[in-house]
């Protein structure tokens, strides 16, 4: 059973909890695999990659990349790719990707051996593309960059998106990492993408949304928390900060407020020496 990603989160009311939010896994796939290394070959290589990369930065949340996992099934199996780009309708991609059952097969089995892994100490994430970024994403790896999400493209994603969640139900997941990508969530997405909270929901997985765009206060309406360069004020939800520009330049760290903590996206370049000296200054 994975812990709530709900209750490792902090409140406005002062409620210790989840400090330090890192996304580490290009880092420390390049440090741990190499360039071109994959941790997504099954679910025994990709623990014995979780227990290296865990080890080495100590997140405070077990955070599986979906993303990662479907780039990486997509690339060994180009019949899927080819199946994916039998149709020029947009959202048409990304529904042949989230129905393939060896992702999903894989997914819950890495869930599974990982929330072993960490004995509920931590809570066990799924982080992917918000429906909107991830229909580009999908069409991408077709081959496909020129992409024009419209209101029916991005409700089609966010049912296909809700039925992926169902093929991992059992898993010990305990919350779920939306994230807007190069695709910022604009003011509609929250209501069009509501198939995908009401199922997270119905599975009582916590839900935290990363956005760059200007559709925060709408979005806070139906999750947990919020990740953000500047969170909106008065926010009554969980916040997190993006320090990572001024954590990797030396820079000086704005205090947290009761209900906030920091995020920080690890440079896939970074040195090791200097990764671990800065999120000293985190902690």
């Amino acid at each position: 059973m994975s812990q709530s990603l709900v209750d490792k989160l902090p409140d406005i009311s002062g409620k210790a909890g989840l400090r330090v939010w890192l996304k580490s896994s290009g880092y420390a796939r390049r440090l741990l695999l190499g360039e071109a290394g994959d941790p997504w070959l099954g679910a025994a290589a990709y623990l014995a990659y979780f227990g290296q990369a865990n080890g080495l930065l100590r997140p405070d949340i077990a955070v599986l990349e979906v993303d990662d996992l479907l780039r990486s099934w997509a690339k060994r199996h180009p019949a899927l790719t080819s199946e994916m780009a039998a149709k020029r309708r947009t959202s048409y991609p990304l529904r042949k990707l989230l129905e393939a059952e060896g992702p999903r097969q894989l997914l819950a089995e890495v869930a599974e051996a990982v929330a072993g892994a960490v004995r509920g100490q931590v809570p066990v994430v799924l982080a992917m593309a918000t429906p909107r970024a991830w229909l580009g994403m999908a069409s991408q790896l077709t081959g496909r960059d020129d992409v024009t999400v419209e209101d029916d493209d991005l409700e089609d994603a966010a049912m296909y998106m809700a039925d992926f969640f169902r093929s991992v139900s059992s898993a010990p997941v305990g919350g779920v990492f939306l994230e807007d990508g190069k695709a910022p969530a604009q003011l509609g997405d929250a209501a069009r993408c509501r198939p995908v909270v009401n199922v997270a929901r119905h599975y009582r997985w916590g839900i935290v949304w990363r956005t760059q765009g200007d559709a925060g206060e709408a979005l806070a309406e139906m999750v947990d928390g919020l990740v953000m360069p500047l969170p909106p004020t008065g926010l009554a939800k969980a916040a997190g900060l993006e320090v990572g520009p001024a954590l990797w330049s030396g820079a000086a760290l704005p205090p947290l407020a009761p209900g906030q903590f920091y995020f920080a996206e690890i440079p896939v370049d970074q040195k090791p020496e200097t990764v671990l000296d800065n999120l000293s200054r985190l902690r």
